[in-house]
């Protein structure tokens, strides 16, 4: 049996831990990608015991960067979901989260020179065809990881990166309304209509008000794991909006054709909750709550994509995130309460009437280099 052996780095990246993986070192026939990553991680198994994954999603994560030949862009950045539990490597959508560490490894690896104080990463993501611009620390010419920045859903303090989503919307090629309406209705079996938002920013994102569907927006994931019943509902929805957006035909089919995109979100005006590590939120430091999906399962804090997409839905006029936006809420600090904590988003933007244009999203988030070594891949 053949061995592979291949360089990774582990990072964290926001509330994400994934495997770093420079391009040269993938197989030049990109057919072969799914197999290795599957193996990489030990995917299909829940436990993901014998590979580098860590059992949920956001913890069963790619990023693979090279070299960019773009004008506007010094690294590439190919984001892959590796599904836990089924032989499946999603391509659809990028990862916010995981993103915020790209910038750190190109640094590392010499695809970008780091300067003297604060580098700047132009980073494409080819799954979203968009330019990401990453500022990371980088004093003395060196990555600098450690730093009295916090945010929820990590423990301790690092040091900041900023990212800016340049000119974030269109992510499927049809604007920021996919299907032209900041409002649509989607007919759920056994259930009823439901009215949503559909929104294109970062990733697309379907957005349902939770009291629509019988939730809080208050719920945390394990109570929502917990309600088979629920998750279903939730899936049956995103299955739906799947089918609106055509990437897939059949709702029922969503978690194996289209698994990552569109994100699943519900949202409720601000009230007073509790994170799932008991910290009490109140209702005055949020402008909305929101739960967010990922891969069938609760997100246990908040996307930063989702982060992107949502700072761009709350001035979509009428959309269902703008209808449970706290009044005066500052589009330059948006608060979202999530089970985790407190999420602070922003977005530039020119008000064209009933679509606004989208100029950046931006937000704030912490990584760290984990671990450098050599993967063996074996059984391909």
């Amino acid at each position: 049996m053949t061995v592979k052996k291949l360089p990774v780095t582990i990072m964290r990246g926001g509330t994400s831990k994934g495997v770093y993986i420079l391009e040269d070192d993938m197989p030049k026939d990109k057919a072969e990608w799914d197999a290795l990553l599957l193996r990489l991680m030990g995917s299909p198994d829940s436990k993901q015991i014998d590979g580098l994954g860590g059992s949920y999603s956001v913890t069963s994560k790619v990023a693979i960067i090279g070299k960019s030949e773009r004008d506007d862009a010094d690294v590439n950045y190919t984001f892959a979901q590796v599904s836990v539990d089924k032989p499946l490597v999603s391509y659809k959508g990028n990862c916010g989260n995981i993103s915020s560490g790209v910038g750190a490894f190109a640094i590392e690896k010499g695809l970008v020179n780091a300067q003297d104080g604060m580098t700047t990463v132009r980073v494409f993501n080819t799954n979203t065809k968009k330019i990401i611009a990453e500022d990371v620390m980088t004093p003395n010419g060196e990555v600098e990881y450690t730093g009295d920045f916090a945010i929820a859903g990590v423990p301790g303090t690092a040091s900041p990166v900023k990212l800016k989503f340049v000119n974030p919307a269109g992510t499927l090629g049809n604007g920021l309304l996919p299907t032209g309406n900041a409002i649509d209705i989607l007919d759920v079996p056994e259930f009823g209509k439901v009215e949503v938002s559909i929104i294109d920013a970062a990733n697309p994102l379907v957005f349902v008000k939770a009291k629509d569907i019988g939730l809080t927006g208050k719920e945390l994931p394990d109570e929502l794991n917990a309600n088979q019943k629920m998750l279903d509902l939730l899936e049956a929805i995103r299955g739906l909006a799947a089918v609106k957006l055509g990437l897939i035909d059949d709702y029922k089919r969503s978690a194996w054709d289209t698994p990552g995109i569109p994100k699943m979100t519900f949202v409720a005006e601000p009230e007073d909750y509790v994170t799932s590590d008991g910290k009490a939120i109140t209702k005055n430091n949020i402008d909305l709550l929101s739960r967010m999906m990922s891969m069938q399962k609760p997100h246990p804090s908040y996307a930063m994509t989702g982060a992107m997409c949502t700072a761009a839905a709350c001035v979509v006029k009428g959309s269902v995130v703008n209808q449970v936006l706290a009044p005066n809420a500052d589009t330059q600090f948006i608060r979202i309460g999530h089970p985790g904590g407190i999420l602070e988003c922003g977005v530039d933007y020119t008000d064209n009437g009933s679509i606004p244009e989208i100029i950046d999203t931006f937000g704030f988030r912490t990584t760290n280099l984990l671990m450098e070594g050599i993967a063996s891949i074996r059984g391909l």
